[in-house]
């Protein structure tokens, strides 16, 4: 259309019936995130706790540099996309992802165990330490395994970022502030115009967590 080849969009005439079947969109419940975090190792555990406290998508996860990590958020710059480096999903995607304080010491362990910090390092490095870890791989082999046996092999990322504003959404967070976490659109006027300061995201994720790991 945009050459002048068609003068109409066929496309515009799809839709999807009633009657088709629609893939329900399964979130875990508290219980069932803190099984999760018990039947992982800490590099996995930290990826996991990403994905469901932080809202990040597998893909920013992947492409985090240790420069791109500070003392109390992240900055999503890039993305992996099919293996190769790529930018954000969206302009909203570039944003910065605020940690909970469980997290933040978790991610310092986890720096303490790594053979390279530098500031363009890989936190997740593959075993050519000049790649990030593949996601498909990391998942067949060191999580899916740990969650099939704990009766949990249909949750996957999707789900994770899926239980992180379902369990926002119990807290009574407030949606902007979930929006901008998961760098998702909300209202194009709430977008645009209205900011939400760090420290309240921060206080977010903390609220989160606290809800899962309680003692």
């Amino acid at each position: 259309m945009e050459e002048n080849l068609l003068q109409k969009n066929p496309a515009s005439l799809l839709f999807t019936p009633k009657t088709a079947k629609r893939r329900e969109g399964k979130v875990m419940s508290i219980e069932e995130v803190r099984l999760c975090f018990t039947v992982l190792d800490l590099r996995e555990r930290l990826i996991s706790k990403m994905a469901v406290f932080a809202g990040m998508r597998p893909g920013e996860i992947f492409a985090l540099t240790w420069g791109r990590l500070n003392e109390e958020y992240a900055d999503i710059t890039q993305r992996v996309y099919r293996g190769d480096i790529d930018s954000p999903k969206t302009w909203l995607s570039a944003r910065r992802v605020a940690f909970s304080e469980n997290l933040l010491a978790e991610i310092a362990a986890w720096k303490e165990m790594s053979l390279d910090i530098r500031p363009k390092a890989w936190v997740f490095p593959s075993e050519k330490t000049e790649l990030p870890i593949r996601k498909d791989n990391l998942w067949r082999r060191h999580i899916r395994p740990g969650l099939q046996a704990v009766g949990l092999s249909w949750v996957n990322f999707l789900v994770m970022r899926r239980t992180h504003v379902s369990l926002m959404h119990e807290l009574e967070v407030d949606p902007k502030i979930v929006a901008e976490q998961l760098g998702h659109t909300l209202d194009v006027n709430l977008n645009v115009y209205t900011k939400v300061a760090h420290r309240r995201r921060k206080e977010a994720v903390d609220l989160l967590e606290g809800s899962v790991l309680v003692n």
